[in-house]
Order: structure tokens, then sequence, then C-alpha cells
């Protein structure tokens, strides 16, 4: 599998997609993020796994975004996400209210190929009344009434994420990151930056075989150092705190998210 740039992979992401990214902390995909954002991406739904942070505020201040299913969209240690409170407020945004457990339930339905996840958790919750898809029915294999809520599958067009390493064959080591994996299995399509290129065959490696993606989930792979930044990423490099305190504070105003967003387009 020939590697591409990342700015192929975020042509490769149509608009109008619905998009399954990773947590802040799952490894994600912020080169080609900001490539998104340089072809003029519009009309994406995104699906996140089960929360995002930065790289959705970025997208949502860009008018990348007009949905999102998300436990929580939040900076973390740097706060809230700005862009993403302002898009609510202003109508400019869907916010389909999730919890994480109901987000991984759906993704694994598509992953097994079933219309459904059965979850109890929610039961007893005001999320049902926001949230009409999800529906409380009988349990079947219960004779005495027994309710139980069912989440349908969550079918993303695209998975994109950030891993350590792919081989030339196109296999992705994701570690310890399964949901990463439940993300391709689930997808239509699986899009992934990598950190370096493994010399030889993942899968023939029995140290990285166990937690590696096989290339009949992956379609592109294209190779981009530090292609994480400024979030962390595993053991590899550490947040670039800076950058992510400056941020956090300039996209108070749409102003200052711009001035950023503008040095780390061009810079």
């Amino acid at each position: 599998m020939p590697f591409l740039t990342t700015l192929q992979l975020a042509q490769a992401i149509p608009d109008g997609a619905l998009l399954a990214v990773p947590a802040d902390y799952g490894g994600v995909a912020m080169a080609v993020t900001l490539d998104l954002i340089r072809r003029n991406a519009r009309d994406l739904s995104l699906a996140a796994a089960p929360v995002s942070g930065l790289q959705a505020d970025l997208l949502i201040g860009a008018g990348a975004v007009r949905q999102l299913q998300a436990a929580a969209v939040s900076l973390g240690e740097y706060g809230f996400a700005q862009r993403f409170t302002a898009a609510l407020k202003a109508g400019r945004l869907t916010m389909q209210d999730a919890t994480c457990p109901a987000l991984h339930a759906g993704l694994q339905a598509a992953e097994k190929g079933v219309p459904f996840l059965p979850l109890r958790g929610i039961l007893g919750s005001d999320l049902l009344k926001l949230r009409p898809d999800w529906k409380v029915i009988q349990n079947p294999l219960a004779e005495m009434p027994d309710p139980i809520v069912v989440v349908p599958a969550i079918h993303p067009d695209v998975a994109l994420f950030h891993a350590p390493l792919a081989d030339r064959h196109g296999n992705v080591w994701i570690g310890l990151r399964r949901e990463l994996a439940t993300m391709a299995h689930a997808a239509r399509r699986t899009l992934v930056s990598v950190e370096a290129v493994f010399d030889g065959n993942l899968l023939d490696d029995p140290l990285r075989a166990p937690g590696t993606l096989p290339h009949p989930y992956v379609e592109a792979v294209a190779l981009a150092s530090k292609g994480a930044w400024p979030l962390a990423f595993a053991d590899h490099y550490p947040a670039d705190h800076d950058a992510l305190t400056r941020y956090a504070e300039a996209s108070r105003s749409d102003e200052g998210f711009q001035a950023v967003l503008q040095e780390w387009l061009h810079g």
C-alpha cells in the first residue's frame, strides 16, 4: 500500500460524511484535521468514540460540522470547548447527547452487523426524552416485566485516527487502543495517519500482531510525524502546553479563534 499525504486523506473525506473520531487521548489525526479545514470541508457529522475535544472544537469553529454525537466535548484541563459552546448557542450545530457506553454500543452494533445493542444504564435517564432513536423494549428473554434500552448501530462513513506505526502492507499498529479497532470495523472506510513506518509485516511480529489492525480494514495511510500535535500522543510526545493554553484563551472569541487557526494552518 503506498503512503498518501495528510491532504490526500482529507480530500478522501467527502462533505456531508459521518466521521468517527477518537477522544483526545486516543490518537487524534490533527494534521489531517487541519487539512480538512484547509480544503474547506462542510456539513460533516461527527461521532465521537466516545468524547471529543480540540478536534471537534476546531472543526466546529471552522464551520465544517453540522451535527455532533458525543458524550462530552471539552478541552479537559484547558477548559471549555468555546467554539462548540458558541455554535450550540447560535443554533449552528445539532447536538445528539449520548453517554460513553451508548456510543460504544452503537459502534459495536455496526461492528457486529446487528441493528442495535441493548443497555440498562440509560433507563430512567432524561436522555431518553432527547433521543427518540433509543427505544425502550421488553426483554424478550424475560418472563417478568424487564425493560431495556436498545441503541441503534452507528455506521460511520469514515473512521479517522492517528496511530504509532503502519507497514507497507497497510497493517496499522494501534496497541491498547481497542476502540480504534471498533471504529474501523464499524466504518465503511478507515483513514489513518501514523508516526512512522514499520520495516516488515506487523502481523508477523509476535509482540505487535495482537495490537495490529489488519489491512483489509484500512483504506489509506499517511505518514505524519507529530501528526497529533498539539495533543499528546501516547509515549511519543507530550501535549504542547503553551499551544493549548493559548488556544483555550484565544478561542473564547471568534476573532481569537481565527487568529490561532490561521497560525496553525500556515505555520
